[in-house]
């Protein structure tokens, strides 16, 4: 088994789902403290926030799936690097515009890193199908 193969697991694993779940839940949960902890105001329905939280803990079950059965559930790691992309998408536009509190900026960079990962955990296990 390659490096990669065996780095497959514990990269969508521990290092996604977990950090996906735990974050979703704070943000579910507790959403204003985040915020505040952050010193990010809250918006005017508690909602906007509470729903992509929600989103993230669906992704972080996905992650679990590509987990324990990655070579059967590669199919949806294309969806894991879409989720990347459009996080990043947003962020670096109000990045670039100067309209973006610093707290979102490593979670971007980090989206970079494992959306690069995710790619290269795809195509070697298209390779082996």
């Amino acid at each position: 088994m390659s490096s990669m193969k065996a780095s497959i697991r514990p990269l969508f694993y521990w290092l996604r789902c977990a950090l996906r779940c735990i974050l979703g839940l704070a943000f579910v949960v507790a959403p204003h403290s985040v915020l505040q902890a952050v010193n990010v105001p809250s918006p005017y329905h508690v909602g906007f926030v509470q729903f992509p939280a929600a989103l993230l803990i669906v992704f972080a079950a996905m992650f679990l799936a590509v987990a324990r059965r990655p070579r059967e559930n590669r199919n949806l790691i294309p969806y894991g690097i879409l989720l990347k992309v459009s996080y990043c998408s947003v962020v670096f536009a109000y990045w670039f515009l100067r309209r973006l509190s610093f707290i979102w900026k490593p979670f971007a960079i980090i989206d970079v890193v494992f959306g690069v990962l995710f790619w290269l955990a795809y195509r070697e296990l298209s390779s082996v199908a």
